[in-house]
């Protein structure tokens, strides 16, 4: 019988200023991200790999220099992100949650914050996925109906749309009530 020899991993060599800025170029080229997921990659990586530079690293500097760039703009992905979770049938305040666990400073999510319209439109799509309401294969007993308004609220949406979706007597009453508000611009 033959005896394999193990290969021990060498660990990656510690970072210096050019292959932390490389690091997060190559982060932002591949991920849309915001500024305070790139600051928190690369803090990640400089205690895994540690710093062989003279100056202390300033992983806040690289990103605010790549925001003046252009290549971080939490504003633009704070708006594909929160569209993609209302897509998804996700609330407002999921989407909230969401984008401040990402870093996305109150005043961003309050400027790309979905509108009654919107927010009515996720509550749709959210009970047609979830089949919840009329979507459901059976009326709900109270049970039901009250297990289908939590996982709504989970869901980031209000009580009164929550109420209003899953007491829908048919899918036509739902899509009504999402119509019935008009969105500004």
């Amino acid at each position: 019988m033959t005896r394999r020899t193990v290969r021990e991993r060498r660990p990656p060599p510690p970072l210096g200023p050019a292959k932390l800025e490389e690091l997060a170029l190559a982060y932002v080229a591949r991920f849309a991200t915001s500024a305070a997921k790139v600051e928190q990659y690369l803090g990640r990586k400089l205690r895994e790999r540690g710093w062989e530079g003279d100056r202390s690293p300033d992983p806040r500097a690289i990103v605010e220099r790549f925001v003046e760039l252009g290549y971080i703009d939490d504003e633009a992905w704070a708006r594909a992100k929160g569209g993609s979770l209302l897509r998804r049938g996700y609330g407002v305040r999921r989407v909230d949650q969401t984008l401040g666990a990402a870093g996305i400073d109150e005043a961003i999510r309050n400027d790309v914050r979905a509108g009654e319209a919107e927010q009515r439109r996720a509550a749709l799509a959210y009970a047609a996925r979830r089949r919840v309401g009329p979507w459901g294969s059976a009326g709900p007993d109270r049970a039901a109906r009250e297990k289908q308004i939590a996982a709504m609220l989970r869901a980031g949406h209000g009580f009164d749309a929550a109420r209003a979706v899953v007491d829908a007597a048919s899918i036509a009453d739902a899509e009504a009530w999402a119509n019935e508000v008009e969105e500004f611009p």
